[in-house]
């Protein structure tokens, strides 16, 4: 079954709105809902902003709905001005970028203790892709941009997609992630620009969703 593990109630209500949902529940905090969504079994869980929510949304869809696929979905920020807002992107593969082993392992930025790489792949398919950064941190800082830019290739950030792609790949389940640019760094305030964006976003994955259910 696909579950969406999705970070905020708002984002998640497109998907939620489409759902011919049978149960819909509170489980360890977090809403969860089942159901059937253009005609095949899915699942919802919306839950919370960040990585360590993300992890425990996606062990959720996991143990408690069987998923044998995690697709996230939600806004997030670009990172260079060839992105545009309102724009949605596969995401090819993502990094924590606020994950540093460097002193110890000598590894690379984002590389987490069990693997050899910093990048983790993802299964998505359609819509242009583009690399991934997750940080627990939502700001205007030129140390972060230089980090995700210039060290680690990144397009897009986010807040959750690296939690999941690790909480996935332990698991042994796949993992697609889509992303809808809400700011472009560099374009004044992302917290203005996201605010000012968001509900363009929203409604670009209500067009884009049985696209993103049947790639």
């Amino acid at each position: 079954m696909k579950v969406f593990v999705i970070a905020m109630e708002k984002e998640a209500l497109p998907v939620i709105g489409a759902m011919h949902a049978e149960r819909d529940f509170i489980f360890c905090g977090k809403r969860v809902l089942c159901g059937t969504l253009y005609g095949k079994r899915a699942g919802i869980v919306v839950c919370g902003v960040g990585k360590v929510n993300a992890a425990c949304g996606t062990q959720i869809a996991v143990d408690e709905l069987g998923a044998d696929e995690i697709i996230n979905v939600g806004v997030a920020g670009g990172l260079h001005a060839n992105l545009a807002v309102g724009e949605i992107y596969g995401i090819s593969e993502v990094v924590q970028y606020d994950f540093d082993l460097t002193q110890i392992n000598n590894t690379a930025i984002g590389t987490l203790d069990e693997c050899k790489n910093n990048y983790l792949p993802l299964s998505t398919q359609r819509f242009p892709l583009k690399r991934l950064a997750t940080g627990d941190r939502f700001n205007d800082s030129k140390e972060d941009y230089s980090l995700l830019t210039k060290t680690l290739g990144a397009d897009i950030r986010d807040m959750e997609g690296g939690a999941i792609a690790q909480t996935c790949m332990h698991a042994g389940v796949k993992f697609k992630a889509y992303k809808i640019i809400s700011d472009i760094a560099g374009n004044s305030s992302t917290t203005e620009q996201y605010l000012k964006n968001l509900d363009i976003c929203l409604k670009t994955l209500e067009e884009q969703l049985k696209n993103i259910v049947e790639a």
